[in-house]
């Protein structure tokens, strides 16, 4: 068994892009971030607090807007198309869940889908799903991150077989497609599957992305298997976990990602590669790298 160090990988990927940064700095060029909160729910400010501190150790320009959670969607819509004007601004995040009163839908629509660093809007969506096997577009962040992660240990995705469990618009559904444009065959599975262990065993990758603490015992996996564990969980006791037991697992597979220091690390990173790009693109051709 081999694990897939997500820590050391994103900390290798950040180097890249913090050269890159250096580059775009000399030409006047410094990546602006936007994150929009509303409320103060305690998890996010983890989440956001770590985005902010990437920001800051690759160098570029993390930027938080914090609303109560009194605002209204029409205040909130206008605040973002007050960024998306602003052509110092390069990427904005509204960081969720908001609250129930504010359809996340529509906030996400609000966003130029070319300053739309999470690959949320239907447009990135839909040039996702429709994209040839080149595609250079802005990538969601999770699913990205997993790509990475196998590509960086040299781990064979074409003609594999994958098994995603979850079908979330967050992960599931757009990891498939970047399995799709890596040449895998790809299965989504969810709450309905029938005989989720047998079609997990045959399974060359297996990707957890259910929200299940430990849930993913040595039953549904086999000895060549790579196991990437996206579950972000507490069990019993109140300690982190992921969806896949690991103790009960890492010795029955060939790669396995932990929790923590797996696919987290990963996603944030991501994010910060969404920004240098899209902030590449908008020089249009009045920059090369």
């Amino acid at each position: 068994m081999q694990i897939i160090d997500g820590k050391k990988i994103s900390e290798a990927i950040q180097t890249e892009l913090n050269a890159v940064v250096q580059k775009l700095n000399t030409h006047g060029i410094i990546p602006h971030i936007v994150i929009i909160q509303v409320g103060d729910n305690p998890a996010s400010n983890v989440y956001i607090r770590n985005k902010l501190k990437l920001c800051e150790k690759i160098n570029v320009h993390g930027e938080l807007r914090k609303f109560p959670e009194s605002v209204t969607q029409q205040e909130l819509i206008a605040a973002i198309n007050t960024l998306n004007h602003d052509a110092a601004v390069n990427g904005i995040l509204v960081q969720l869940p908001v609250p129930r009163h504010i359809n996340e839908d529509a906030i996400i629509a609000a966003i130029d889908a070319d300053k739309d660093v999470d690959c949320f809007h239907l447009i990135n969506v839909g040039a996702l799903w429709t994209s040839k096997k080149k595609y250079d577009g802005i990538l969601p962040c999770t699913p990205a991150g997993i790509i990475a992660m196998l590509k960086y240990d040299h781990i064979p995705i074409a003609q594999k077989n994958v098994v995603i469990i979850g079908r979330s618009n967050i992960v599931g559904k757009p990891l498939a497609a970047l399995f799709l444009l890596e040449d895998a065959t790809v299965t989504i599975c969810h709450s309905k599957t029938v005989d989720l262990p047998k079609i997990c065993q045959r399974a060359d990758i297996l990707v957890s992305a259910i929200g299940k603490a430990n849930f993913i015992t040595q039953q549904y996996t086999n000895p060549q298997q790579v196991v990437i564990d996206v579950g972000m969980n507490r069990d019993a006791n109140g300690k982190l976990c992921g969806d896949v037991d690991f103790n009960a697992v890492k010795d029955h597979v060939a790669y396995i990602t932990p929790v923590p220091g797996g696919v987290g690390p990963m996603t944030i990173t991501m994010l910060l590669k969404n920004l240098i790009n899209v902030t590449i693109k908008q020089q249009k051709n009045n920059f090369m790298l």
